[in-house]
């Protein structure tokens, strides 16, 4: 005798639209952090990422991060699809903990690796678990959370 399960869990796409504005906005409020905390991080480490400085560029340092942060926010929508999509709360949450990862893997673990591969003069060691490096991050996800929620259903 056969016995069968059938588990009818749905699982959503997430609104990768809603995640592209999310993180636009919460990598322009990382990055206002970021230039009122240390300037060199915006203006040299970042453009440095593509070889866009020295010399030093914050307006080519913000593009960069802020085009980072579209596509990391499209990442978020897929995992918040995966979860399935909550109140703000829990999305301010989840993004609370998609900053802490993206700060622990790509700004701790692969930024210092890619930025001396290309030879940056702002090469910051390996790993860098800098503290102002994560409440950057944290205040990037939490706005990319609660902008997603906002913005979620309209777009």
């Amino acid at each position: 005798m056969a016995t069968t399960t059938q588990s009818n869990v749905e699982i959503s796409d997430g609104n990768w639209q809603a995640g592209v504005v999310g993180g636009i906005i919460g990598a322009i409020v990382m990055g206002a952090l970021v230039l009122a905390m240390n300037p060199p991080t915006l203006a040299v480490a970042i453009p440095s990422l593509y070889t866009l400085a020295p010399p030093p560029s914050p307006g080519m340092g913000l593009f960069v991060h802020v085009s980072h942060g579209a596509v990391l926010g499209v990442v978020f929508a897929a995992l918040a699809g995966v979860v399935g999509e909550g109140s703000t709360g829990k999305l301010a949450a989840l993004g609370i903990g998609w900053g802490v990862v993206t700060w622990a893997v790509l700004a701790a673990l692969l930024m210092p690796v890619w930025l001396s591969a290309v030879g940056s003069p702002a090469n910051p060691p390996f790993p860098n678990f800098a503290i102002p490096s994560l409440l950057w991050h944290v205040v990037y996800g939490l706005v990319l959370g609660v902008v997603y929620a906002q913005v979620e259903d309209n777009l």
